[in-house]
């Protein structure tokens, strides 16, 4: 009964409580959004971390992978060393380097040396994945992978041949090594920026073209624990440190942490902005619900008259707050998510960012403590003119109300 004279009461102004409810959308679509930028982004790029299971990035000494242009010298003894741990499962090796398109639409290309049934860069998307050259295959050339951002912008297909050299003289314009490959399928690189032109193939090609300087070096490792518990793979990131001093593993926790501090500037956006959200929600809340009380008066003495205790009173009022809330709150979920999905192709636009990053990520556990926090801070906004319009003087109300 006191649900439907609430709502009968929110009625009475259409034009006013659906504005009210319009706010309180905004308020909590905006609340949610920033809980999905300040979680979203830790969740995100776990996940872009952990796409192919390697929890851990062995890296040069000091750095990040590919954080600058340093490699790892004596690659193949590292390599074998962690491979034979018992613990890791898998090591995959990858070499970063620049080659030069002969004749194409753009001078150069990033390349990527990897070996085939350990990588974990790219997935193919079309077309085959990377081969050596042999000499009794129906093709002798090598194949290799390329990004859609590369087709795209040298107008190449999946099948063309192509030449690929290192080593370019500007001045001769000559290269000290190259050699002729196929395209031989379409990758989504999974860490590499979307607008950036990419090749994978084969890693001892890739030394093979760089010249004997890179014969046993690499960029990174990734390496993938048998056991996916964060105390293994802290346990082999330590063996790791000890037995390798030449290099720096990161696990996964560890290259979370250090992203969070680059990017400490938009969970502290979203913290102010989520507060102010919360406050706005609060204050729409409380100024409708006392203009409510204030307009009824009359009404409500008349009620006490008859014998309404005051917690009918208060609990009436209260009733109000949670229902012009919750309303304004259901708006708010289905706008937050348009605009997150909106704000989240708008942000990933920026230069240099993995294309399967993402700012914006739903949480179940997040978005829904986010929501009832609102709802929460919407209802107790009703509070204090609930307690007035309970402790309204029945007889100076009645007289006022004779009198007006």
């Amino acid at each position: 009964m006191r649900f439907l004279m609430a709502w009968a009461t929110l009625r009475r102004h259409p034009a006013r409580t659906t504005l009210a409810m319009l706010g309180i959308a905004v308020a909590a679509a905006l609340l949610l959004d920033m809980v999905m930028l300040a979680t979203g982004m830790s969740e995100s790029f776990r996940s872009l971390l952990l796409t192919r299971g390697y929890q851990l990035r062995v890296s040069p000494k000091g750095t990040l992978p590919f954080d600058s242009e340093a490699t790892i010298d004596g690659a193949g003894a590292i390599v074998r060393a962690l491979r034979a741990n018992p613990d890791i499962k898998a090591v995959s090796p990858t070499l970063g380097a620049t080659l030069t398109i002969d004749g194409s639409r753009i001078p150069s290309a990033f390349a990527l040396g990897l070996e085939r049934d350990v990588q974990g860069d790219y997935t193919v998307e079309a077309g085959h994945d990377i081969t050596i050259a042999d000499s009794a295959a129906r093709s002798p050339l090598p194949h290799i992978v390329a990004s859609q951002a590369f087709l795209a912008r040298t107008g190449h297909v999946v099948g063309d041949t192509i030449t690929i050299s290192s080593g370019l003289d500007a001045q001769l314009r000559t290269a000290a090594r190259s050699t002729r490959v196929v395209i031989s399928g379409m990758g989504r690189f999974i860490y590499v920026p979307g607008e950036t032109p990419v090749l994978a193939l084969d890693l001892a090609l890739l030394r093979h073209l760089l010249g004997p300087r890179y014969g046993d070096r690499m960029s990174l490792a990734m390496a993938e624990s048998r056991r996916s518990d964060s105390a293994s793979v802290e346990s082999v990131r330590a063996w790791i440190a000890t037995t390798q001093p030449r290099v720096t593993a990161i696990s996964t926790e560890t290259a979370i942490r250090q992203v969070e501090e680059r990017l400490s500037y938009f969970r502290q956006l979203a913290f102010v902005l989520g507060a102010i959200s919360l406050g706005i929600g609060f204050l729409l809340v409380a100024t409708l619900v006392t203009l409510s009380v204030n307009e009824r008066r009359g009404e409500i003495a008349v009620l006490r008259a008859i014998g309404t205790q005051r917690l009918g009173v208060l609990s009436q009022v209260f009733l109000e707050g949670l229902l012009l809330t919750g309303a304004g709150i259901v708006g708010g979920l289905a706008l937050g998510l348009i605009t997150a999905e909106w704000l989240n192709g708008i942000l990933r636009d920026f230069p240099g960012l993995p294309s399967a990053f993402n700012f914006f990520v739903w949480s179940p556990d997040a978005g829904w403590r986010a929501l009832a926090l609102l709802l929460t801070s919407g209802t107790l906004a009703g509070l204090l003119p609930a307690w007035r319009a309970a402790s309204i003087p029945i007889a100076r109300a009645l007289r006022e109300e004779a009198i007006g």
